[in-house]
């Protein structure tokens, strides 16, 4: 895919991102921490796989379905534009 390959350093940092994060709940539950420090760590793997998810489901959208930038001003478009919008919203 080469929206994927365009973008494989920052998907890439990403994931390292992500994986940093997963070590902190995996040492927090080895020291016996308490839940907030569990939870804490939690939360940010969650909003950045979801932030992983928006940037590739984006990227599917904007170049395998519709690309709201090639036609800005027809009806697919707004619609590309709207399901983006919604994607953004629920995956925050």
């Amino acid at each position: 895919m080469a929206h994927l390959q365009a973008s494989r350093a920052k998907l890439l940092n990403r994931i390292r991102r992500i994986r940093g994060q997963l070590d902190a709940v995996e040492r927090a539950l080895g020291d016996d921490a308490d839940c907030a420090s569990v939870l804490h760590p939690l939360v940010a793997c969650r909003g950045a796989l979801n932030g992983l998810m928006t940037e590739v489901l984006e990227g599917h959208i904007r170049h395998h379905v519709v690309d709201p930038e090639k036609r800005p001003t027809s009806e697919q478009a707004r619609a590309t534009r709207e399901l983006l919008d919604v994607l953004r919203t629920y995956l925050k």
